[in-house]
């Protein structure tokens, strides 16, 4: 507690620590400060020191009884450990992990991954990571959070996202990035599953599409129309208009049509020509880089050990994806499965979780950028290593 309150105080932010007679499972306030000045910003923090929290693959806090106060709360609760071996902090946040399992199947520890430490040279990224996560509960962005928690997605803040019931309680979600021609719809009734649409597909046999926003070329096989999704008339209404006043908006009063965000639709994707990504189906891109990735584990049986000693070493390393890791690293089935890979082949892994896979991607890859769809598969999806594939013009020395 003495370490971590030296450190925040170090940087002007106020820790204010909270009595230790009950159990209440929080040990301080920290209020963020910016430039000197006090922010509204404001997180719990749980600290636990020593060697007994430590797992084989990073760090691990018992939850107990506080499950639903570090889900619930109005204030967001982070973990903390020392290391009295490294002497170093580690974080966790905790209130995101329990609302990612969600109360049907609640862990029974925080993950705390060994990247995610906290020092003097991480305290910025660590500082906006938490205030992001804090301000996700104010103004718009309190509105994505709910429909996000919903139905399942991480919304950015650009995004256009727009909400709509139907007549019988049930839910539709217009998800569409800056630029795109194509939108994500998400239906209460499907699960939530993503569907692709654009403005043509849906209004296929429907209504005639004005003559500038014809296709010149066949339907798009990935495409759903208001058919296939069994949409009534106001729905379909309600989601041409989503394309027009998203369209407005991103033409803006000149009328010039705003550059495209990065895609933020695969595993630590950036997105080349993002604006038609969504026309790529998940599980190809998924398939992909997959099939990649065990014929580099095969060609390198010691990839895997040599990406994690890269990413130990990366000190740029997002807060997000540092978040991520701590309930992944700490579960050892998910880890045993990654060090599967090692052995496995392609056709063997069909008992590979998907939290496996995406521990392996966060691994082994740095970056993936996905381009338009009228690409080769191999020219579409482009991925950066966290350790580079060996120079094929380079011949190794018997």
């Amino acid at each position: 507690m003495n370490a971590l309150r030296a450190l925040l105080e170090e940087h002007d932010h106020i820790v204010q620590e909270i009595s230790g007679q009950n159990d209440f499972g929080e040990d301080f306030y920290v209020t963020f400060t910016d430039n000197g000045e006090v922010t509204s910003d404001t997180i719990k923090v749980q600290v636990k020191g020593g060697d007994s929290w430590r797992r084989g693959n990073g760090y691990a806090v018992p939850i107990d009884q506080h499950g639903g106060t570090w889900a619930n709360g109005n204030i967001p609760v982070y973990c903390v450990v020392y290391d009295p071996d490294t002497t170093r902090l580690h974080w966790a946040n905790a209130t995101h992990q329990l609302r990612r399992f969600g109360p049907l199947n609640p862990p029974r520890f925080i993950g705390v991954s060994p990247n995610a430490v906290l020092d003097g040279t991480t305290m910025e990224s660590f500082v906006a990571h938490a205030r992001r996560y804090v301000g996700r509960y104010r103004g718009r962005q309190a509105v994505l959070t709910h429909l996000g928690e919903m139905s399942g997605v991480e919304f950015d803040p650009a995004d256009h996202v727009l909400h709509f019931v139907n007549g019988d309680d049930e839910d539709l979600i217009f998800w569409k990035r800056p630029g795109d021609v194509v939108a994500t719809l998400l239906l209460s009734t499907q699960g939530w599953e993503p569907i692709w649409v654009s403005l043509e597909s849906l209004m296929r046999s429907e209504i005639p599409v004005p003559e500038d926003r014809r296709g010149s070329g066949p339907a798009d096989p990935d495409l759903w129309s208001a058919e296939d999704l069994e949409l009534s008339q106001s729905e379909i209404m309600w989601a041409a208009s989503c394309f027009i006043s998203t369209r407005q908006a991103d033409e803006g009063p000149e009328g010039d049509l705003v550059e495209p965000v990065e895609c933020k639709g695969c595993a630590n994707c950036t997105g080349e020509e993002s604006e038609e990504h969504g026309r790529i189906e998940a599980d190809v891109i998924h398939d992909y880089v997959l099939a990649r990735i065990l014929d580099r584990i095969e060609a390198e049986p010691d990839l895997i050990a040599r990406s994690i000693l890269a990413m130990r070493e990366d000190d740029e390393l997002e807060p997000g994806i540092v978040a991520e890791l701590g309930p992944l690293e700490t579960e050892p089935h998910i880890v045993r499965q990654v060090n599967k890979l090692s052995r496995a082949k392609v056709t063997g892994v069909d008992d590979i979780e998907p939290e496996a896979f995406r521990l392996a991607v966060l691994y082994l890859v740095h970056r993936i950028y996905v381009g338009g769809p009228s690409l080769p598969l191999d020219e579409q999806v482009r991925i950066v290593w966290r350790v580079p594939e060996p120079d094929p013009t380079v011949s190794k020395s018997v």
